[in-house]
């Protein structure tokens, strides 16, 4: 059956298909190939994005940039202090404004409520890069980097996330993988489980694609036979820092160390993380968790972030193209 997702929001992957979700790898793939080979055809001529941004970004800004340049288009970013969202205007009422002069807007903010808000009053799709709830864009890419990395199907593919089970990568992870039949774990600590309502509604997606969905603290046992282990960063932006140490006591022993990629009986495994990584000293935020807690990584070590099983870059990467596909799949002529 034919995919059409032309005017389509990408809010979560909770809204897309699992039919809809392979469309647009397949899209992101074809679009990578052709700029790879010089012959990437433009789509997005004459078209405006705004580029909404609450928090720092670095791959999801240059994402954004590059795919809309490539393709033809203009974007306008509007950063943390370059609008009167929250101060003086609601973002009702900055959607109904921007809806009527660009033809599609990115948000990465907080909460997913205001991504919500955007889409119901501008009009035009509205493209979620990041909300405390939600990262589907990641999510996107991550597929695309686990197809090119195995030779299995990604109904067949295994993929364990250590760390934090409530973090807005795993739980998109979860939503995605169950959506194409994968089978998908969370290993995390009890107190950092997502809530039971989530964990529900992911199985349910997972029973009627045909695949699994298993949340555990024994970290060992969660690995067992993945293809690729997946991490996020422990402590999230704006955190307050009062927390730092409760919450690094209680991830410690989900980091993933070499032992721990052994522990997959699977010499193929692949390392993936989102990035930003803190797996050494060479940063203000590492130097100050070196100093005060006395370690010199968090959530994976250095010897397996530098290792060949390491595609983070890859990820980083397919971020663009995966964009891209969105772009072209939701505004393209």
């Amino acid at each position: 059956m034919p995919v059409n997702l032309h005017g389509r929001d990408v809010l979560t992957l909770d809204d897309f298909s699992g039919s809809e979700i392979r469309y647009l790898l397949r899209l992101a793939g074809d679009l990578k190939a052709a700029k790879q080979a010089g012959t990437e055809v433009p789509r997005l001529i004459r078209k405006n994005i705004a580029l909404i941004f609450e928090k720092d970004s670095t791959r999801t800004r240059s994402g954004f940039e590059v795919a809309a340049y490539d393709q033809g288009a203009h974007v306008t970013y509007i950063g943390p202090s370059g609008s009167h969202i929250g101060h003086k205007e609601s973002m009702k009422d900055t959607a109904r404004v921007l809806g009527r002069m660009y033809d599609a807007i990115e948000y990465r903010g907080f909460g997913q409520r205001q991504a919500e808000l955007l889409a119901t009053y501008a009009g035009v799709p509205v493209y979620n890069g990041l909300t405390n709830e939600a990262h589907p864009t990641q999510i996107l890419a991550d597929f695309m980097t686990m197809r090119e990395f195995t030779h299995k199907h990604l109904s067949d593919m295994t993929v364990t996330f250590v760390g934090e089970g409530r973090d807005n990568v795993a739980q998109s992870l979860a939503i995605g993988a169950a959506k194409l039949g994968m089978d998908m774990r969370i290993a995390s600590p009890r107190e950092l489980w997502p809530e039971d309502q989530f964990v529900a509604h992911v199985r349910g997606l997972a029973e009627r694609s045909g695949g699994r969905f298993r949340l555990d603290e024994d970290v060992k046992a969660s690995v067992e036979g993945a293809d690729f282990i997946y991490t996020d960063v422990w402590l999230s932006m704006g955190e307050d820092e009062s927390g730092w140490g409760e919450r690094i006591k209680l991830l410690t022993p989900y980091r993933v160390t070499r032992e721990l990629m052994a522990a997959t009986g699977n010499p193929f495994t692949k390392f993936m993380h989102c990035l930003p990584a803190f797996h050494d000293t060479e940063t203000e935020v590492g130097q100050h968790i070196a100093s005060k807690y006395g370690i010199d990584c968090m959530e994976v070590e250095d010897a397996v972030f530098e290792s060949e099983a390491s595609i983070v870059f890859d990820q980083a990467e397919n971020r663009m193209h995966t964009i891209k596909a969105i772009l072209v799949a939701t505004i393209g002529g």
